[in-house]
């Protein structure tokens, strides 16, 4: 079955970095698409970034573009959110995401918090 386990959250500093990793495993991962959620408290699910399966063009959403970088390693079946520049508007459940036969699957989620 799909499983997508997420990593590498915690508490950073306005300005830090963090390594987001989330790892697949139950599905041909190369063949895949995969992207990056996030929903902060009181707010809907948004998406942050996306990588497709072939070429591994890549799409952010514009608050996050020029800080963020999605990339994966087909060989270890990860996908990786690097983020950089972090601000308190940052802070949220961050999840992955696959679409495999039009049925969604996501993580479990980590918790990324930004804060002096």
């Amino acid at each position: 079955q799909v499983q997508l386990v997420e990593s590498g959250g915690g508490l950073v500093q306005p300005g830090g970095s963090l390594r987001l990793s989330c790892a697949a495993s139950g599905f041909t991962f190369s063949n895949a698409a995969m992207s990056w959620y996030r929903q902060a408290p009181g707010k809907g699910r948004e998406l942050v970034a996306t990588i497709t399966s072939t070429s591994g063009s890549t799409n952010y959403a514009g608050s996050v573009k020029g800080r963020f970088t999605i990339s994966r390693d087909n060989a270890k079946n990860t996908v990786y959110l690097q983020m950089n520049s972090l601000k308190s508007e940052d802070t949220a459940v961050y999840y992955c995401k696959t679409t495999r036969a039009r049925y969604d699957y996501w993580g479990q989620g980590t918790q990324v918090t930004v804060s002096s």
